[in-house]
């Protein structure tokens, strides 16, 4: 054993404390260097100031206002990467709808189209945006009318503004994640003892009541913006109300709002089987349409309450992939979604269904896809994530149509005659999807 003598001593203790100064200075330095979370939100009001044609039902045009649309729109950068969601208050957009305007807003500003998902809360009282798309494919009838060309421009312009606007207001933030649930939605694929399902209510059938929820706090704490993720149709109100409304999604935004003095984005989750529980009915006293602020918006609100800590140590990382998989045999396409489609050299003709990823440091997982998924292939898909928390964000940059689950082609019905896939397509999705989660953990 060495033994030293108190000079040594003591010039190893100054040589000890002068490494331990040091070290804290070079810590301090890198954390300084550090980049800093930000975040920003941007709510821009998109109601018409005249009749439009209405999205969802047949066609019809709208003949007065019961409560706004909006554009709401969360940045998020953290310093490598920047990141916009928004959610807006109508129905449906083309996939080349969200083409186009991406495609503006990487000329304007160099932001890619990777870094943007556009999501709609799938109001069926709001008016239509762009052209059809897929839609007139299975539903010509509703579209052999011009579309709402001018509030269409509007709207699209609308959203490029708000970008650049987030952006611009990006400040320091927090962030933090959190599950809450709601029996607003029910199963809608009712059933009888023979024939095809039809659209109806099935509480036998499977439901996802889970809310998803992400809270943006500003660098002292107080609340920036809450995205509030729920499987739910649209469709309180049914094809006798002429009434532009954000239905159930929009009232439950406007009442969150109200009582935490911040915007909230509503994101729909995978609703293609789910109906809320008061559904079509003609008028907003009848559909009970006020009751889903005590349904949904104050279980959203109770959810918030019990979310745990936020932070300011956040990592973005986004990502994309296609899953490749069969087109129903003779259906027909759009000339504007060719990117969406092609023909192997075997003579198969595929839909190109675009998929993208988000995810947040180790724990949480976002997924998206624009299409009306069963509620099933989302809860099976967040089973086997390797992520905590793992939320589905549906009806986003586009529409591609219904995705059942396989069992629920054999039941025939509404949504499986509207889909362009075959049975097929639950498993090459989920298999993509689940294989994806899993690599980024490796």
């Amino acid at each position: 054993m060495t033994r030293f003598g108190k000079a040594e001593r003591n010039g190893l203790w100054r040589y000890l404390f002068s490494l331990s100064f040091v070290l804290t200075v070079l810590g301090s330095s890198f954390s300084l260097g550090a980049a800093q979370f930000r975040a920003s939100v941007v709510k821009i009001d998109i109601t018409p100031d005249k009749s439009q044609w209405l999205l969802g039902y047949g066609p019809r045009q709208s003949t007065g206002v019961h409560d706004h649309l909006f554009h709401r729109i969360v940045a998020m950068d953290d310093g490598a990467t920047q990141f916009f969601l928004i959610s807006t208050d109508i129905c449906l957009v083309s996939p080349s709808v969200y083409d186009e305007v991406t495609k503006e807003i990487d000329k304007q500003t160099g932001i890619k189209p990777l870094q943007i998902w556009w999501t709609v809360t799938h109001t069926h009282a709001a008016p239509e945006v762009g052209p059809p798309g897929l839609g007139a494919v299975f539903m010509g009838e509703r579209y052999e009318h011009d579309h709402n060309t001018e509030y269409s421009a509007w709207v699209e312009n609308k959203l490029i503004e708000g970008v650049k606007e987030a952006r611009a207001k990006l400040e320091p933030a927090r962030l933090g994640v959190g599950w809450g649930m709601a029996m607003a939605n029910i199963n809608r694929r009712a059933r009888d003892k023979e024939g095809p399902a039809f659209l109806g209510l099935n509480p036998d059938g499977p439901a996802d009541r889970q809310i998803g929820l992400l809270r943006l706090e500003k660098a002292d704490g107080s609340l920036l913006a809450l995205v509030a993720n729920y499987a739910i149709h649209g469709t309180v109100l049914g094809d006798e109300n002429k009434i532009i409304s954000g239905d159930a999604p929009g009232i439950v935004a406007d009442y969150v709002e109200e009582k935490l003095g911040a915007p909230m984005l509503y994101i729909n989750g995978a609703a293609g089987n789910l109906a809320p529980i008061y559904t079509v009915y003609p008028d907003f006293e009848s559909g009970h349409l006020s009751q889903f602020r005590a349904l949904l918006g104050d279980k959203i609100l109770a959810a918030n309450l019990l979310l745990g800590p936020t932070t300011s140590d956040v990592r973005l990382s986004l990502g994309g992939t296609t899953v490749e998989t069969p087109r129903k045999a003779g259906l027909g396409w759009t000339k504007d979604l060719g990117n969406y489609t092609r023909t192997t050299n075997a003579g198969a003709t595929m839909v190109l269904l675009p998929i993208r990823f988000l995810r947040i440091n180790n724990d949480i997982a976002i997924w998206s896809a624009p299409l009306e998924l069963f509620c099933e292939i989302a809860m099976q898909v967040r089973s086997l994530s390797p992520f905590p928390y793992t939320f589905y964000f549906g009806y986003s940059n586009g529409w591609l149509g219904y995705l059942p689950t396989k069992a629920e082609f054999a039941y025939g019905g509404y949504e499986p005659n509207t889909t362009p896939y075959t049975d097929q397509a639950e498993g090459d999705l989920t298999r993509t999807v689940v294989t994806y989660l899993q690599g980024q953990v490796r």
